[in-house]
């Protein structure tokens, strides 16, 4: 007995193409089977990355994330692969012959659904691969992004925000060789004074033992902006961001409020260069 599956557009070949998921059952969009989930992958692996591209997912006129996408990509470098499938697409990335100048020369030609559609039809092993060919390196008070380097982020909470309790186990995580990526604090609070306490507890540890290292803490960008105007020694600036402009609204924040907080931390970063 043969049977067949019919997709109706991008959005579902792309939801029945995931790895079953428990919030994909829960939204109603998952593959109802294996062999679905399957002839999603197999669709997909046909599919031209120009079609993609053309047909954007999200409505880029309702949704101010996908129009900054899609008017910022690097539309010449994407003619250089815009005619291959999605399935070619992923033998490119994995072949030996390709390399970190190639895929950085195409890295701001790859829109979101591109990348998601390559992933999709990519095994664990596929991504550990074709990650292992790009090199980001990035410095704040430290380097990181080097070959060889594992990076680790320590996190000491405390239900309380209680300042002693987050020094006492962001030391316990150095001494376990951890911390190196980033020292930060998800706070139980978004108040001011909480940030600016902790903060403050962080600089006088990582000044003290001379850690090379890079502290935040992630409260709302907002309430980091008002601990720097008080003083706050900031190391790095932290906001969630989400891929549509909902969940961007849902995070309390806009595009035009991102980019006016870049352009403020980039004029303190150039006010201050040993920040």
């Amino acid at each position: 007995m043969t049977e067949r599956f019919t997709f109706l557009d991008l959005r579902e070949l792309f939801a029945k193409a995931n790895e079953e998921k428990s919030g994909d059952h829960l939204a109603g969009i998952a593959a109802r089977s294996e062999r679905e989930r399957v002839a999603a992958k197999r669709e997909l692996a046909d599919l031209p990355l120009a079609e993609i591209a053309a047909r954007p997912l999200i409505d880029p006129d309702q949704d101010d994330v996908s129009r900054l996408l899609l008017e910022t990509y690097d539309r010449d470098a994407f003619r250089e692969i815009a005619s291959l499938t999605v399935g070619e697409f992923r033998e490119l990335l994995l072949d030996d012959a390709t390399g970190a100048t190639e895929l950085g020369r195409v890295g701001r030609a790859i829109i979101p659904e591109v990348a998601a559609a390559a992933a999709k039809i990519m095994s664990n092993k596929d991504l550990i691969l074709a990650a292992g060919k790009i090199r980001n390196v990035t410095r704040c008070r430290n380097t990181m992004g080097e070959g060889g380097v594992l990076g680790i982020r320590a996190q000491p909470n405390h239900p309380a925000d209680d300042v002693g309790g987050i020094l006492l186990s962001a030391f316990e995580g150095l001494l376990y060789g951890c911390g190196d990526a980033v020292i930060g604090v998800n706070p139980a609070s978004d108040s001011v004074d909480a940030v600016l306490a902790i903060l403050n507890g962080l600089a006088r540890l990582v000044n003290a033992y001379k850690v090379p290292t890079q502290t935040c803490c992630l409260a709302h960008v907002t309430t980091q902006l008002a601990a720097i105007e008080r003083g706050a020694p900031v190391d790095l600036l932290f906001q969630s961001i989400g891929g549509t402009e909902a969940t961007n609204r849902s995070f309390g924040i806009t595009l035009a409020m991102l980019r006016e907080f870049s352009a403020m931390q980039d004029r303190s970063e150039s006010e201050e260069p040993g920040q």
